[in-house]
């Protein structure tokens, strides 16, 4: 027993050791020989120690029983992530000074979900505020394998056009310059001013992330007059539980904050996002995604990126009413919502606010709904 577990755990550093220096991603094209090498040699240690606990494990119950048919599980896993030939799958690597991490994942799940169904004898119901494009859903069923399902979309309870307001900033130019982030803290500002904090700014990457928090620094100085909260000086929890108790916060997040978040009333009275959500272009399951619809000839941008990022929005802007006396301001700083044609994809996927791109109207929006919700 000593000696599978001393051999686990010598393997498990060798896993580490074979990407020592190496931070970054790694497609399985690019592992390393002595990572492959390792991985298979963890395996084995892995079936050795389930071996090791098996006269501990004869009854077939308990933790140890338990234990040995999760090494062995661990095993076989690691045994499929270096096999030469993967079927409609793609595995990769996240790299770090000290950490190693190999992901399998399936390309396309929609054949496996489609028999799961079918081999059930019951009626799927599958709901969410996020599974249409519009009112298209065929994006949704196409990804699911819900080949003969029926859809219908009803509208919200919440009134946004009485409630919420659509800021579309002029000015700010190219998404993709340098000095984007700094032009979306720039135009946040009078907002916030108007609105004293009390607002989320919803970043797609931890570089713009960390460019807005170090703009606001500038700005603001070491005594901010709102309290600032930034992702990565806490938990999502102690951070939301902060941000509550405070009133009048400005949380800076990324992908974490963009759903599964419930702040009601004014202290959330404005959601700031920098971007249009689409997702990392090198990302590997996305790669592999997209080259097999090209490969059915369809369109990986329409049918793939644009779908997953109108998806991705209502989420982000779903933060904002999550109650029948909530209001406020999202503030969306990508000028490609109104240079480009898809933009109106995104666009018509959004509650029905009233739109804006004069600074004034939202200012005097929240000042006037403020006011009101403070007895002013």
């Amino acid at each position: 027993m000593d000696a599978a577990l001393t051999g686990l755990d010598a393997q498990a550093a060798a896993v580490v050791g074979a990407t020592a220096g190496v931070e970054s991603r790694l497609e399985y094209s690019q592992w390393p020989e002595k990572l492959i090498e390792a991985l298979n040699g963890l395996a084995a240690r892995s079936g050795e120690l389930a071996d090791a606990l098996a006269p501990l494990a004869a009854d077939g119950q308990g933790a140890f029983a338990r234990l040995r048919e999760r090494l062995a599980e661990c095993s076989d896993r690691l045994h499929a992530l270096t096999a030469e030939e993967v079927d409609g799958g793609v595995r990769w690597a996240e790299t770090g000074a000290r950490s190693v991490s190999c992901h399998y994942a399936p390309v396309d799940v929609a054949a496996q979900l489609a028999a799961l169904l079918q081999a059930q004898s019951c009626a799927w119901v599958l709901t969410s505020a996020t599974l249409a494009v519009g009112d298209d859903f065929s994006h949704y069923r196409r990804r699911s394998g819900l080949a003969r399902a029926r859809s219908v979309r009803f509208d919200s309870p919440f009134d946004f056009a009485n409630q919420a307001l659509l800021y579309l900033p002029k000015g700010l130019g190219d998404p993709g310059a340098p000095g984007h982030t700094r032009a979306v803290v720039q135009a946040a500002l009078p907002v916030l001013e108007a609105s004293g904090g009390r607002a989320f700014l919803l970043f797609t990457s931890h570089r713009a992330l960390r460019e807005a928090a170090e703009e606001l620094r500038i700005e603001w100085g070491g005594q901010p007059p709102v309290p600032v909260l930034v992702q990565g000086d806490g938990s999502r929890d102690q951070l939301l539980r902060r941000f509550r108790e405070a009133g009048n916060a400005v949380l800076l997040g990324t992908g974490s904050f963009w759903e599964g978040v419930d702040v009601k009333g004014s202290a959330l009275s404005v959601v700031i996002i920098d971007k249009l959500p689409f997702a990392v272009p090198d990302d590997p399951l996305l790669k592999a995604r997209l080259d097999a619809i090209r490969a059915q000839g369809g369109n990986p941008f329409f049918d793939e990126q644009v779908p997953q990022a109108v998806i991705a929005l209502k989420q982000g802007v779903g933060r904002l009413i999550r109650d029948q006396d909530d209001f406020g301001v999202v503030m969306i700083c990508d000028t490609r919502l109104v240079t480009k044609g898809y933009g109106r994809a995104f666009i018509q996927s959004l509650p029905p606010m009233r739109r804006t791109r004069e600074l004034q109207e939202v200012q005097q929006f929240l000042r006037e709904r403020l006011a009101d919700a403070e007895g002013v």
